[in-house]
């Protein structure tokens, strides 16, 4: 389970993302304050649940890391995975917005550019997906 309590983050990150360990601690940092928001918390708990958050962050950061770096860590189809969750258009923004405070929270440099820019190109890929 992530806890309930966010991790406080520097004012602005200092390093660019540059190892599995980073993607870890990004995806870990914006989970937990998923999980405390109020329109899309609720979405990720019903889907997730208590028991399968460590296998869920694993598999986040695995995803992450393959599309940050390239290297195949992560194998999956993550449209599949959204298809028949209660998400609009709003969903996606909360997510984009959480997303992106948590990267410049605490990256910052090429990936973490790289990282908020893919983000926004999936939540219209999902977005559209879910729309069908």
């Amino acid at each position: 389970m992530i806890s309930a309590k966010a991790t406080p983050l520097p004012a602005r990150g200092v390093a660019d993302l540059e190892s599995i360990a980073d993607c870890r601690q990004l995806v870990h940092a914006f989970y937990a304050r998923v999980v405390e928001d109020a329109l899309i918390g609720p979405v990720f708990a019903s889907r997730i649940g208590d028991h399968a958050w460590p296998a869920h962050l694993e598999r986040m950061t695995s995803f992450w890391y393959t599309v940050l770096f390239g290297e195949s860590h992560y194998h999956g189809d993550p449209r599949a995975k959204h298809l028949d969750l209660p998400i609009a258009a709003e969903h996606f923004e909360r997510w984009l917005s959480l997303w992106s405070g948590t990267v410049d929270e605490l990256f910052v440099g090429e990936r973490a550019e790289e990282a908020k820019a893919r983000s926004r190109r999936m939540a219209l890929v999902l977005a559209r997906a879910v729309r069908r």
